[in-house]
């Protein structure tokens, strides 16, 4: 099972999350490009770190949107977000190289991320700029979403992922973080709940039932209050229960 978090998403002055702290408890790690979060002394930074600890980098694109931390939605035609995808994939790749990592695998963020679950006009967008730049590029995502599905039809290989501490309604699909009781705060019941999707691909939806997901990697969330903790209780339950921890990269 691979284990995946949002990193370098520090910009100036301003720092997100302990990067360095959750670093050692991934297998992945998928790097902000600098339209919706990072700048390049931080995407220097996090890609080195990655090389130096061999976690696999991945290309987190967003939105261009600092203000909004690449959250918002925008309605951008298919040539804005084509070059931005592109633009973000070269900027990392060139920094990745020159500290002798390379960008491994691609994964969306924020409000692109979950646009591109149903909108197939900005999947498609995505998914050529992924084309363009490398054919064979893995993509992460959420499974059953537009986005992997036409990643897939083009040849990329793709992989699913799940999340141990968002809370998942009967459709398969996650609450809205506007929500409460979206997201899970207990470092225990999100250690189980990963020990379980990684052992039996199934969680627990808000109303009982059980949904079968089969991830192929468990995101876990760098930002958060009590992130390091949380982190640090999902990989000690995984390596407890014998699951081995590796990047599907």
């Amino acid at each position: 099972m691979d284990l995946n978090a949002d990193l370098g998403e520090s910009f100036g002055t301003w720092t997100l999350g302990d990067d360095a702290a959750m670093f050692p408890l991934l297998t992945s790690a998928s790097a902000a490009c600098g339209v919706h979060a990072g700048d390049p002394v931080t995407m220097l930074d996090t890609c080195r770190a990655a090389y130096e600890l061999d976690v696999r980098v991945g290309a987190n694109i967003g939105y261009p949107d600092l203000a909004g931390f690449g959250l918002r939605y925008l309605d951008m035609s298919f040539d804005d977000l084509f070059g931005t995808v592109l633009y973000q994939l070269g900027a990392l790749d060139g920094v990745a190289h020159a500290v002798g990592a390379s960008v491994d695998y691609v994964k969306v963020h924020g409000g692109l991320y979950d646009r591109t679950v149903r909108d197939a006009e900005q999947a498609a967008a995505v998914v050529a700029a992924f084309q363009a730049y490398d054919p064979g590029l893995p993509v992460l995502g959420f499974p059953g979403s537009a986005l992997l599905e036409l990643a897939a039809e083009a040849g990329h290989p793709v992989f699913s992922e799940a999340f141990a501490d968002r809370a998942y309604l009967p459709d398969g699909s996650l609450m809205p973080r506007s929500q409460d009781g979206a997201q899970l705060q207990d470092a225990a019941r999100i250690a189980e709940r990963a020990v379980r999707l990684a052992t039996k691909g199934e969680v627990e939806a808000v109303d009982g039932s059980v949904l079968r997901l089969e991830p192929h990697s468990l995101c876990l969330r760098a930002d958060a209050p009590g992130a390091i903790d949380t982190a640090t209780a999902v990989r000690a339950a995984l390596e407890q229960a014998g699951v081995e921890l590796e990047s599907f990269a």
